[in-house]
């Protein structure tokens, strides 16, 4: 094709199809209101399935539908903190043994611990 064919129209924005003679799905309206108070319509088929939440187009918060069920309630895992991942790994009487292990090394001092070089006044010592 060329380039002299193409001068002068939008490629991508203009469609050169017209709706008539088609038949549109049947649509209906569902209406949806915000916490704001803002109520909107939405058309949806009739074949599909209705969300219970949409965005506001007004404010953007969530907005639920109008004579609907609310959105369910999603079952969330509770957190895994570092104890219940290290209590996956050992049980309590191997973390025991381990802490008594290293208690023993840390007052039989042969580990050399960094000494701050303040003392307990905060003036540095000379």
């Amino acid at each position: 094709m060329s380039e002299r064919a193409l001068r002068g129209t939008r490629l991508v924005v203009t469609s050169y199809e017209t709706d008539r003679g088609i038949d549109l799905a049947p649509r209906q309206a569902v209406e949806y209101a915000c916490e704001k108070g803002h109520r909107f319509e939405m058309p949806f088929s009739v074949e599909a399935e209705i969300p219970p939440e949409w965005e506001c187009k007004v404010c953007g918060a969530q907005a639920l539908l109008v004579d609907g069920d609310g959105p369910e309630e999603k079952k969330g895992k509770p957190a895994r903190t570092h104890w219940d991942m290290l209590m996956e790994r050992r049980t309590r009487e191997e973390l025991e043994e381990v802490l008594e292990e290293r208690l023993a090394v840390l007052r039989s001092g042969a580990m050399n611990i960094a000494v701050h070089p303040r003392d307990n006044s905060g003036r540095k010592s000379a």
